[in-house]
């Protein structure tokens, strides 16, 4: 990489290409992550992601399960580009010595990524978990219990009269243009980036130790020095790394979900910031709750960026822009 002249408009290409296709893929589990991780002790609506998965199909129908695929779809695009073109815009600058990079200056690389990555990150994922969550509150309101209406602020108005709690309560379906117009109306651009803080706690250290372990991986799959790894051998480094990668960022994972959850369901309190989250949590649903969603993620970020890696390195920027030749087996 850092022998060639990086071409950003192919890198681009690659990242959105590679984005639309692995979130396509993986969206239901994504969804079936953000309920779990929503979840509180004594308030299950879901045992395990395939109980989710079967009970979202049976209340909601086959597209429940790709509620805020939309956004997503349409801010993955650039989130994923900006990710995988600033890492290699990164490496190539920190190679320029002729020496090759170390795991330092790869860890380096992969932190800019990460910092670069959150300006799209944020918005998406705040309206993405909106749109994800609404059919477990809604489940959950439809369970025969007796409990106190959960106090809702300013910032969620669109959400809260969508879900009210009530005896039978009537969901009406809330795009994530709405969502995102009453934010703007209410609180401003600073609306869309509530769980900033954490948003940049998870994605820093998972590029921090997704790049640098999947360059590490790819290598050992290359025929010779000279030579790039086969697609296949990609695509296993790229789910290596990517699972390790989300599962040792998870805990900062469920915290950023629950800052974002705009809509409670009863008796969920609401958190004043970062620490106040990470301490009620431990406080009330104990350590192993920053594990909710672990294996979901796992599943999710596995594929989707060996999927990303493989269309990332067969080039298919570079092939639409008239650079390379496609060629699968050598990419």
């Amino acid at each position: 990489m850092s022998q060639q002249q990086i071409s950003l408009p192919a890198k681009l290409i690659n990242g959105g290409v590679a984005g639309i296709v692995g979130v396509t893929c993986v969206f239901p589990i994504d969804l079936a992550k953000t309920r779990l991780q929503n979840q509180r002790s004594g308030q299950q609506v879901y045992k395990s992601m395939m109980d989710c998965l079967v009970k979202t199909v049976r209340s909601e129908g086959y597209f429940g399960m790709y509620r805020g695929a939309a956004v997503n779809l349409t801010l993955v695009t650039p989130e994923k580009a900006i990710k995988l073109a600033a890492n290699d815009f990164f490496r190539h600058h920190l190679s320029r010595d002729g020496k090759g990079l170390t795991v330092f200056k790869e860890m380096l690389a992969g932190c800019g990524a990460g910092m670069c990555q959150v300006i799209i990150t944020t918005p998406m994922e705040m309206l993405k978990i909106q749109l994800q969550d609404a059919g477990r509150l809604a489940a959950q309101q439809r369970k025969p219990v007796i409990m106190a209406a959960t106090k809702l602020g300013s910032t969620n108005a669109v959400l809260s009269r969508s879900y009210n709690v009530g005896p039978a309560p009537v969901v009406r379906k809330v795009s994530a243009t709405q969502i995102a117009m009453e934010l703007l109306n209410t609180q401003g651009v600073s609306g869309l980036y509530k769980g900033l803080g954490a948003t940049i706690m998870r994605d820093v250290p998972f590029s921090v130790v997704y790049f640098p372990l999947f360059a590490h991986l790819n290598r050992l799959g290359q025929p010779s020095p000279g030579e790039n790894a086969p697609f296949y051998w990609s695509f296993l480094a790229g789910c290596a790394a990517g699972s390790t990668a989300a599962v040792t960022v998870n805990p900062c994972d469920v915290v950023k979900t629950r800052l974002q959850s705009l809509s409670k369901g009863v008796n969920e309190e609401s958190y004043e910031g970062v620490m106040d989250c990470v301490s009620k949590i431990m406080r009330k649903e104990g350590p192993t709750a920053f594990l909710k969603g672990a294996g979901c993620r796992a599943l999710v970020i596995a594929p989707l960026f060996g999927i990303a890696q493989v269309m990332y390195f067969v080039g298919v920027g570079e092939f639409i822009l008239g650079y390379t030749p496609f060629n699968l087996y050598s990419a």
